[in-house]
């Protein structure tokens, strides 16, 4: 199905139903299959710094399974060691992590760039307007580290598409920015000129 105009307008018109007996508060956790469990474990906890809560052996899942955590929850990304293939990225298009500070988007590109992961975007998206650098983990999974997420105001304001700024370089995130957004960097040194 193509997404036209019409349809887009279509799909933002849908409203969220009174009296829904739940309130789903965040995303608790994304498993990811890999081929290799051990090597993503690594890279996960080596390049992303991750901790390990847990790991169980195949005989507890197939290709064993483990369970890695970036905030006090038990696990916030697990790996089970059951994919055949590096993923084509057909189901899920992507998974994105927050940082407090601008400051670490830029120190997390020089981190993954001296670690050889491929970046494989940076800049600032339009819808959201986050700044971001985004690469691949060893199996092929897109990720994202970003800062600066547009939070939606009161009443569901969300920025017009008018004020998005989409840049390809985190350099440009820095000069061509939404209304609003302060771009500014504590530590100078991360810019590249």
């Amino acid at each position: 199905m193509n997404v036209d105009a019409a349809k887009a307008a279509e799909i933002a018109a849908l409203k969220t139903p009174n009296g829904t007996p739940f309130a789903i508060q965040k995303i608790g956790h994304v498993v990811l299959n890999v081929r290799d469990v051990e090597r993503s474990a690594k890279f996960y906890v080596e390049t992303l710094g991750f901790a390990i809560s847990d790991v169980y052996p195949d005989t507890m899942v197939p290709g064993g399974m483990v369970f890695m955590r970036f905030s006090p929850d038990h696990h916030g990304v697990a790996l089970v060691g059951s994919a055949k293939d590096e993923s084509k990225r057909s189901e899920m298009h992507h998974m994105a992590f927050g940082v407090a500070t601008l400051d670490e988007v830029f120190r997390a590109r020089a981190h993954l760039e001296k670690a050889g992961v491929p970046i494989v975007y940076e800049g600032r998206r339009r819808a959201g307007c986050q700044i971001a650098v985004e690469f691949l983990d060893p199996d092929g999974h897109h990720l994202e580290i970003y800062w600066g997420l547009d939070q939606v105001g009161h009443g569901g304001y969300v920025r017009p598409p008018n004020e998005w700024r989409q840049t390809k370089t985190l350099e440009a995130a820095l000069v061509d920015f939404p209304p609003g957004q302060d771009t500014s960097l504590f530590d100078q040194s991360l810019i590249r000129r």
